[in-house]
């Protein structure tokens, strides 16, 4: 998941709570404009803030890998067969 999916996850989880942002931010304490960045994907602040919000809407966080092997970074041996002009 990116960020943007992330986000949208958390704020329908949140409104099948049936909650405001306003309400979330007075139960656990993190900055309503923090929450709206959270769930539009442009979120960039603290780890510990981000698992607060998902702990608090009953996610977990997981570091998975990921799931395309196009997304790896090439080896130094196939950096020439990558820029050959013969390709």
């Amino acid at each position: 998941m990116n960020r943007i999916e992330i986000g949208k996850a958390l704020a329908q989880a949140r409104k099948a709570k049936q909650l405001t942002q306003r309400e979330v931010q007075k139960l656990t304490n993190i900055n309503k404009s923090t929450l709206s960045e959270i769930e539009n994907g442009k979120f960039t602040g603290s780890l510990d803030i981000l698992e607060r919000y998902t702990h608090y809407l009953d996610y977990e966080l997981a570091v998975l890998p990921r799931a395309s092997s196009k997304s790896r970074l090439p080896r130094w041996g196939e950096l020439d067969e990558l820029f050959s002009e013969d390709s």
